[in-house]
C-alpha cells in the first residue's frame, strides 16, 4: 500500500521562500553559500534560494574529486546554464589526497567518504566568512532522520531549508520548479566513492524508506506500519533502528516547520515510541 505524501507544492515552496528571506534579512548576512552537487536536493534548494533572494544574494560552490561521477559534472554545469546561477568550482582531489597522508589512522572507504565531506564544509565556511554569507544546507528529511549524513560535514550548515521535506516530497517539488528531468530521474549518489548509490548502500528505496519515517512520525506501531505499507518487520525495524542510533547527529540546525513532527523540534531525544 502506498502512502500519500501530497503536499501544496506551491505553499510549501512559498514557507521556504519566506524562511529563506526573512532568516537572511534577520541575521545580518549579505548572502547565502550553497555546495551544488548535481542532485535533485541541492539543485532544488538553489533554485527556491535564487526566487527567494536574487542571484546576485546567492553563491554555489561545486567541489568535486576524483570519484565525482561525471554525470554530476554535466549536471551541475546544466543547472548553472539553465538557471544562470554563480557558482565557484574547485577540484578538491589533492586536499584529500594530503589530509590521509597526514591521518593518525589510515583512513578506509567509509572514514574517507567523511573526511570529504567535512572538507567541502571547511572550504564552504572559509568562503562564507570571507563573504559575510551563510552556509545553506540541502539535506532531506529522509536523510535527516536515519542520519544518512556527515556530521560536520554535510550536517555543518547554518540552515537546511528542504530539512523537513522527504525524499519522495523533494521529487514532486522538483518537477514544480522545473529542475530538468534528467537530475529528477538519476539514481541518488554522494558520489563519495567509484559506484557509491544512496539506495544500494541503505539497501531500501526511498520510497519505502519514507512510508517507514512517515508511519514512525505518526507514532505508528510496527504491526500498524506493517500493515499499512505492507514492508517487512525487519526492514522497519532496521529503519528505526537507524533513527534511533542516530540520534546524537541530530544537532541540527535551523529548519522551516512544514511536516507534523520536525526533526530537532518535536522530534526530540529521548526517544520513547516512534
Amino acid at each position: 500500500m502506498k502512502i500519500d505524501f501530497s503536499l501544496d507544492l506551491n505553499e510549501t515552496s512559498l514557507i521556504i521562500k519566506d524562511f529563506l528571506k526573512i532568516y537572511l534579512k534577520n541575521s545580518g548576512s549579505k548572502s547565502y553559500v550553497l555546495g551544488l552537487s548535481g542532485g535533485v536536493d541541492s539543485a532544488v534548494t538553489a533554485i527556491l534560494c535564487k526566487q527567494a533572494i536574487g542571484n546576485n544574494k546567492l553563491n554555489c560552490i561545486f567541489l568535486p574529486d576524483d570519484t565525482t561521477p561525471i554525470q554530476d559534472k554535466k549536471h551541475v554545469d546544466l543547472l548553472i546554464k539553465k538557471f544562470s546561477l554563480n557558482c565557484e568550482i574547485k577540484n578538491i582531489s589533492d586536499v584529500v589526497k594530503n589530509i590521509c597522508k597526514n591521518c593518525i589512522i589510515k583512513p578506509d572507504k567509509y572514514a574517507l567518504a567523511n573526511i570529504k565531506a567535512r572538507i567541502r564544509m571547511i572550504l564552504i565556511f572559509e568562503y562564507a566568512n570571507m563573504t559575510n554569507s551563510l552556509v545553506c544546507g540541502t539535506s532531506n528529511k529522509s536523510e535527516i532522520l536515519i542520519g544518512y549524513f556527515t556530521k560536520y560535514g554535510d550536517g555543518g550548515v547554518d540552515i537546511m531549508p528542504i530539512g523537513d521535506l522527504y525524499k519522495t516530497q523533494i521529487y514532486k517539488l522538483a518537477e514544480f520548479i522545473k529542475i530538468p528531468k534528467e537530475i529528477i530521474s538519476k539514481p541518488p549518489t554522494a558520489g563519495l566513492w567509484k559506484g557509491q548509490l544512496d539506495e544500494k548502500e541503505l539497501k531500501l528505496t526511498y520510497d519505502k524508506i519514507d512510508m517507514i519515517l512517515y508511519c514512525l512520525e505518526r507514532k505508528m506501531k510496527i504491526e500498524e506500519i506493517i500493515k499499512k505499507t505492507g514492508i517487512n518487520k525487519s526492514e522497519i525495524q532496521r529503519i528505526k533502528k537507524l533513527r534511533t542510533n542516530s540520534e546524537h547527529k541530530r544537532r541540527i540546525s535551523l529548519i522551516p516547520k512544514i511536516g507534523l513532527r520536525t526533526a530537532g523540534y518535536d522530534w526530540r531525544s529521548p526517544i520513547t515510541e516512534g
